[in-house]
Formats: C-alpha cells, structure tokens, sequence
C-alpha cells in the first residue's frame, strides 16, 4: 500500500502499449510497464489486449486508484451486435482508403464543404475513409457492424469490461474529432456524414467530458473517459501560448493549443478538439523516425553513425534534398508517393552529405507543418516542443531550429501521451474545472544558428517538391 494517491495512463500506439503509474499531486512517475504491437497496418485488437495484459503484469495496477487511456488516433474499430470486433481494425497509416477518401470529398461538395462541416478534410487517415472502404470493398464485414469505435474506445471498454466496471461505450471530444464524423466546434456528432461513409447508420459511443468518470471496476478503480494520443501528449506537456509541439515517432505531428476552431479547406491543418475543452490545430505526416531508421540502413550505420554523419556534413548537404516519402504521404496528400533524392552529383556523393538530407528531409516536412500552425490556424510559435524518439538524436537537436524557424526545447525523455492520460485521470479523481498542475523538465533548449541557411534549405525543399508533385 502506498500513502499518496496513484494514478495510471496507457498510450496504446501504433507499436506497443505503454502504462505509467504517478504521483496523482506531483506527476512523478513511480511505475512503468510496455507490451509490443504488432508492425502492421491492420491489426486485431486482440493483440492490444495482450500488450496491456503483458505491460500491467506483476502488479503494475496496485493501488491505483484512477486510470485513463490515451490511444493511436483514426483507427477504425467494426463490433457486431455482441461488441465482438468484425474484422481487424485498420489503423491511421493503411493507406488503402485513399481512393474513398477522395469520393467522400468529392460526394459532400468539396473540401471547404468539409472543412466548414467537421473542421478537417477527409484523407486515407481519417476513420470515414477506413468505414468507406469497408463499405465497398468488404460488403459483409459492413453488413455484421453495428457500431463503430476508435482504438482508445475500445481498450477502455474492454478493460472495464473485463473489471466488471462496463456500463457502455464511450469516447471524448479529442479523439471523436479525427473521424470525420464529429464537428469539433460544436461538440456534436455529424451521424449524416457517417452514414455517407457506411451507407447505413452505425452506433456511435457516447462522447465523455474531458474529466468524466466513466466507469469504476469492481476493486473501485475509475476510468477516465482517454483521448488521442495527440491531445494526451498537449495534456502531459501542459501546453501554454506560444507553444507548438513536433512530434517524432512513427508519424509526425506538430500541433497547438487554441482557443477556436480552424476550417482549412486544403486539408493541411485539421481543426480537432483538445481534452481539455479547446481545440488542437494539428498537422500530420506518416514519415518521421523511421526516415532516419531507414537512412541508416542505407548507410549501414547505427542511429549514433547516423548522427555522426550528418553532424560532419555542412547545412544543406551539399545541395541534396530528400523528400521523405518512404510510406507515401499523409500530408501532403500524396498516398502513393515514393521517397526521392535530388541534386545528387559527383561532387556532394558523400555518407555525410547523405546522412544530412536524411536528416533535413524528416525535418523538412515538418517545417512545413509548423509553418501551417502557424499562418493557417493563427496560432503563435514561440517555441517549439520536440518530442517523440526522434528527438535523441543529436543531428535532429542540432538541425531543428533552424529548419524548423524557431528555438527548440527538448522535454526530458518521458512518455507524454501516457503521462498526459494519466494527468487525466488525476483530473477526474480530484474533479474541478481543471487538471492538475504537473512540472515538466526541458533537458535543452537550442536557439537557431544559421537561420539563413534554414531558410536556403526550406526554400530549396519547396522548389523540389513543387516540380516532383505538382
């Protein structure tokens, strides 16, 4: 038994599961647990619930007293009239919805017909590109559904369900916002736009407030209502004005609190709702880390050769530019892209300038990323917040402020959509019209050097894009 409250948040991502036990008043960690996902596109969540049996195992839970799930956004969960799951849930980074996602902008009017309804324009991401597909390519998997939940929805559910705590499904406003099917700005489902997707009505789970308890288990434990991973990274950040996020794990993402929703008609920026009752500008690209993985492989080093490398080389690489599109691409809209290198020449064929571009290239797209903040939802960049496993390499530290346009700040290594559910959880434990106050570390803050050359390579990498992807 412990004398201070506990409490527990889940990232359940793309690649595993993740539990954090803390300090419910101060934050501080005290307990940490992981399960591995499978690598894939689709998967069946029983293999969530396997990661989170394996991650909690000897004990993880004892004595905590709350809970919370923050989970891998847009994955599309089909359960049949007994909850049990249809077919394997297709995840945010399966691209082969991208013809559907076309159709459904194309059958509301438009993206500004979308962006104006839902605040987000439909890519192969978003869950009614994932419904849509089903749709027409596997009719009888759609004809079994009868309702339609999201990664996070379902790990909640089935862990009260398995503490005798279910009561029913439900979801928040942030996770709820990346479907496609809920207005971020007025809180509300849009059950015309799912049933342009499904081509039938589906049930839907109840959307939670941010600090909702929505469930106790048998032993007392409450349950949180979770969100998307995004927001429960903003949520373990604590995140103020003049603060944008840059994400580096298998997607990239860079995102900022706001006080009122965007409606970008491009589909750059996705006006989704935060947990704690705001709104998350956000932009997302499918290539990040696994760009510099890769780039290693390339150059059969390690991470730390890579850095290594890419350190030696001057900014700009010697006039190499790579476009990062390894998986194809979520934004730009590109699915079917291919990753590219140009300006190569005799001259600049070097491992270092090559270990450079890899590095510049991931980057690059996430400059781009911020730069939407920034100009398209009005939001201010102070500072930007680099996380994700990413943000340990030397090259990407020493690189970002000035491909990036701003200094950056690297939190201490933590695992912040797991923390930001468990702050969540505090939140729902104590109540009150808002979550606790929990410090969060910088281990480094570095300034732009060379902004010049930053803005050479930006203005470089737009020029190649432009005339690879017109």
């Amino acid at each position: 038994m412990t004398d201070r409250p506990l409490v527990a948040g889940v990232d359940t991502s793309t690649q595993s599961c993740k539990v954090v036990v803390c300090d419910a008043a101060t934050g501080e960690v005290v307990r940490t647990g992981r399960g591995t996902h499978p690598d894939a596109t689709e998967v069946d969540p029983a293999r969530w619930w396997d990661a989170w049996q394996s991650a909690t195992a000897g004990g993880l839970l004892d004595d905590v007293q709350a809970l919370a799930v923050g989970g891998q956004q847009h994955g599309m969960v089909l359960l049949d009239d007994a909850d049990e799951v249809v077919r394997p849930a297709l995840l945010w980074n399966d691209t082969r919805s991208a013809g559907t996602a076309r159709d459904l902008v194309d059958e509301l009017g438009g993206p500004q017909a979308w962006a104006d309804a839902v605040g987000i324009v439909p890519l192969a991401a978003i869950t009614a590109a994932k419904v849509r597909w089903v749709r027409d390519a596997e009719p009888a998997s759609m004809e079994r559904a009868t309702r339609v939940v999201l990664p996070h929805d379902w790990l909640t559910g089935r862990i009260l369900a398995d503490r005798g705590g279910f009561e029913g499904w439900t979801t928040d406003a942030g996770d709820a916002s990346g479907t496609g099917w809920f207005d971020a700005a007025t809180r509300e489902y849009r059950p015309d736009l799912l049933r342009l997707a499904a081509g039938r009505d589906l049930a839907l789970p109840r959307v939670a407030g941010p600090a909702e308890v929505v469930g106790r288990t048998r032993d007392g434990m409450a349950l949180a209502p979770g969100t998307g991973d995004n927001m429960g990274a903003a949520l373990g950040l604590g995140l103020g004005r003049g603060d944008v996020v840059v994400s580096l794990g298998t997607s990239g993402t860079a995102f900022a609190r706001h006080d009122r929703p965007t409606a970008d008609p491009s589909g750059f920026v996705q006006s989704f709702a935060d947990a704690e009752g705001g709104f998350l500008p956000l932009v997302c690209t499918l290539n990040a880390a696994r760009v510099l993985t890769a780039g290693a492989a390339m150059l059969g080093v390690d991470l730390a050769g890579l850095d290594e490398l890419a350190l030696a080389a001057e900014p700009g690489a010697g006039g190499l530019t790579l476009l990062p599109f390894l998986d194809g691409e979520r934004t730009p809209n590109l699915p079917d892209a291919t990753a590219s290198l140009h300006g190569l020449t005799r001259t600049n064929a070097t491992p270092e300038n090559l270990a450079r571009a890899v590095v510049e290239g991931m980057l690059l797209g996430l400059a781009s990323a911020v730069d939407a903040v920034r100009e398209r939802a009005g939001c201010p960049v102070d500072r930007v917040l680099l996380i994700g496993g990413a943000a340990a390499s030397r090259a990407v530290r020493a690189v970002a402020p000035d491909v990036l346009g701003a200094p950056v700040a690297v939190p201490e290594p933590g695992e912040y959509v797991a923390v930001g559910a468990a702050r969540q959880a505090a939140w729902a434990l104590a109540g009150g019209d808002a979550p606790p106050m929990w410090p969060v570390a910088v281990e480094a803050t570095v300034d732009p050097r060379a902004p010049e050359r930053g803005a050479e390579v930006r203005a470089r990498y737009a020029e190649v894009l432009r005339a690879a992807h017109p």
